[in-house]
C-alpha cells in the first residue's frame, strides 16, 4: 500500500476528468489534485484586485504572491488563496469566464507547475492529478497516464448540467469551447504522446471510465 502510485489525467472540459479522478482516488486511496482550481484561484483573486484583462505582469506578480491551499482529499475540497475559502467561488460563471486570462500565462503555468510537483512529492507519489499538460509536464513520469476525451456536444451538456440555471447556454458553450481553444495555445490536451491512454467518455458512465482506468494500474508490473 505504500509504493508510489501516480495518476495523471488530461483533457478538455467537461470530458469527465475531476468525476473519474475523485473516484480512482476513492477506490485507490489516494491524494487528489484538481490543479484547475489553483488557477481559478488566481483568477479569482485577479478579479477581486479590479484587474484588467491585459495586465500579464499583474497575473504574475498576484501568482508568486499567492498562499493557495487546496485540499488533496476527495471527499471534503477545499480551495483557498490568501485567507479566502474560495471553494465555491471559483466555481462561479464570472471566474470560469476569466480564468483563460490565468491559464494562458506561461508563467504562471511555470510557477504553478512547481507547486503541482511539490503537492505530488508531498503525498508520496500516491495521488491523482488532473488538468491540462499533467500527462506531458506536470507529471510525465506518472504511473498510469490518461488523456479523456468526449463529443463536444456531450461535453457542453454536462457542463450545463452541472451548472443549472447560473449560466444560459451560449455561455456554457463558450465556457467549454473556447475555453479549450484558448488554453491549448499554451497547453496540449487534445492529442496523446507516447504512452498516454485514450478514453473517449462521450456514451460512457463515470465507473466504466473508472473500471478502465483500475485495470490499467491492474496492469502495472510489481517492480516498477
Amino acid at each position: 500500500m505504500n509504493q508510489s502510485l501516480v495518476i495523471a489525467i488530461d483533457g478538455p472540459s467537461g470530458s469527465g476528468k475531476s468525476t473519474t479522478a475523485r473516484l480512482l482516488a476513492e477506490k485507490l486511496h489516494l491524494g487528489y489534485l484538481d490543479t484547475g482550481a489553483m488557477y481559478r484561484a488566481v483568477a479569482w483573486e485577479y478579479l477581486r484586485s479590479g484587474g484588467v484583462a491585459d495586465d500579464a505582469e499583474a497575473i504574475v506578480q498576484i501568482t508568486r504572491d499567492a498562499d493557495i491551499r487546496i485540499s488533496t482529499h476527495p471527499d471534503a475540497p477545499l480551495v483557498k488563496i490568501n485567507g479566502h475559502d474560495v471553494t465555491a467561488a471559483i466555481r462561479e460563471p464570472q471566474v470560469s469566464a476569466s480564468v483563460s486570462i490565468v491559464a494562458t500565462n506561461n508563467e504562471v503555468r511555470r510557477i504553478l507547475t512547481k507547486r503541482m510537483r511539490e503537492t505530488i512529492a508531498a503525498h508520496n507519489r500516491r495521488i491523482v492529478v488532473e488538468g491540462r499538460d499533467i500527462t506531458t509536464v506536470v507529471a510525465p513520469d506518472a504511473d498510469v497516464r490518461i488523456l479523456l476525451v468526449a463529443d463536444p456536444a456531450a461535453r457542453v451538456a454536462r457542463r450545463a448540467a452541472e451548472l443549472g440555471e447560473r449560466v444560459d447556454q451560449s455561455a456554457v458553450t463558450d465556457q467549454v469551447i473556447r475555453r479549450d481553444r484558448d488554453d491549448s495555445t499554451v497547453s496540449n490536451f487534445t492529442d496523446a504522446t507516447e504512452g498516454v491512454v485514450v478514453i473517449d467518455s462521450t456514451f460512457q458512465l463515470p465507473d466504466a471510465v473508472v473500471e478502465q482506468v483500475l485495470r490499467l494500474v491492474d496492469s502495472l508490473p510489481a517492480d516498477r
